[in-house]
């Protein structure tokens, strides 16, 4: 007999999932409007005021080596060394689509927000130094879209592996929490307007979401159990 309880949760996880992806697609929409134009005030404002007088990154010497590392954990190397570790860990589990669903979330993504540079083809912010290099076009954010997508995919695989619902909590939060942070470093760092990161993290949650619907939905999928090999597909 099924838990009423459990399939009300599991609903529930459904439905906001949904409005994560329509919320995410409605956002980059309308962000992708203002990219076509001037930067807007509040992205001028936001970049000035993470800068001192004499154009020096606020805070002291130490937050600007953090936000350096912190940038890097949504560049290439980092998110492709993740997924291939995840990739290898669900081959071993013979979880067979939530491994095909990672190679399309990753690559697909990549290739996506390769695409969507190159049409929109907006600069890069002039208004501040930028305090690290870059090589491609400003929207949307790569780091944001491509953190968004990688952690947030991997946060739903981790967290569907487990029954506890403090834990399932705690593996989402932190894959928002490194999102963001990734997201944010790239606004301090002077590479990005704000409205590029918003735009990637509104098109990479909605893709990560997406790719959650397209496994959970899937036929023949059974949510893994604790201690058992349940979310290994049938043969």
């Amino acid at each position: 007999m099924q838990n009423p309880v459990k399939n009300w949760l599991g609903q529930a996880s459904v439905l906001a999932a949904l409005a994560v992806c329509a919320g995410g697609l409605l956002g980059f929409l309308l962000l992708a409007e203002w990219a076509q134009g001037e930067p807007r005030s509040f992205d001028t404002a936001l970049l000035l005021a993470l800068r001192r007088p004499d154009g020096q990154p606020i805070g002291p010497s130490w937050l600007l080596a953090t936000m350096r590392d912190l940038t890097a954990l949504g560049g290439m190397a980092v998110l492709s060394l993740a997924g291939l570790l995840a990739l290898g860990a669900l081959l071993l589990r013979r979880a067979w689509r939530a491994a095909w669903l990672l190679l399309l979330a990753l690559p697909g993504g990549m290739l996506l927000n390769t695409l969507l540079k190159q049409g929109f083809d907006r600069p890069r912010p002039e208004l501040v130094d930028r305090l690290t290099e870059v090589q491609t076009a400003s929207f949307p954010s790569g780091h944001a879209m491509l953190s968004a997508i990688g952690y947030l995919t991997l946060g739903a695989l981790l967290a569907g592996a487990t029954r506890r619902r403090r834990e399932r909590s705690y593996i989402l939060g932190a894959a928002v929490t490194v999102t963001l942070l990734v997201g944010g470093s790239r606004v301090f760092l002077g590479v990005h307007w704000p409205s590029d990161v918003l735009a990637g993290w509104c098109l990479g949650a909605a893709w990560a979401m997406g790719c959650w619907l397209l496994l959970r939905g899937g036929p023949g999928y059974h949510p893994p159990r604790e201690g058992t090999d349940d979310d290994r597909d049938p043969p």
